[in-house]
């Protein structure tokens, strides 16, 4: 008996702890605005954590050659791979992402785009910006996404080097 109140004593605060620096993220879709289709109105994060910011993806591969030329499905399969390694070399995923932003050459196929969304995101859906452009860095690529994400900040995190 004694032993376990010792225990209770000594954990319950760190799990407390733990549980109060972990980031905490609200996802909002307030019923005064339109239900959204594959994204979150409103990403708040609180407590300690840290932001990762990806830059945007184009449809490259590894060797810097273009996937799905003339094909937006091909090349929003290609860029989501590139977003889950950036992620995943972060230290994050798909759930960790609080805000999107999409810049398409052709606003027509954006339905191509939100078909291989859904399979990345489920009911984390990412704050989300999706805007048509005239054009991209090369004209073959269709489309870009940068992502930012946060996760709770690692011991040390943030210490100058």
């Amino acid at each position: 008996m004694n032993a376990t109140l010792t225990l209770m004593f000594v954990f319950v605060p760190v799990l407390a702890f733990a549980q109060a620096r972990a980031p905490q993220v609200k996802r909002t879709n307030p019923p005064e605005l339109t239900k959204p289709t594959g994204y979150t109105h409103i990403v708040e994060v609180t407590g300690p954590s840290k932001t990762i910011y990806i830059s945007g993806q184009i449809a490259y591969d590894k060797d810097g050659k273009v996937v799905g030329e003339g094909d937006m499905k091909a090349q929003a399969e290609q860029v989501f791979r590139n977003l889950q390694t950036a992620l995943t070399a972060a230290g994050a995923k798909f759930s960790d992402v609080v805000k999107m932003n999409s810049y398409i050459t052709d606003m027509s196929k954006a339905q191509a785009v939100r078909d291989v969304r859904a399979r990345y995101f489920s009911d984390a859906a990412p704050a989300s910006t999706f805007v048509e452009v005239k054009g991209l860095v090369r004209p073959e690529l269709l489309l870009e996404i940068e992502v930012i994400a946060v996760v709770p900040a690692a011991a040390g995190a943030g210490t100058a080097r």
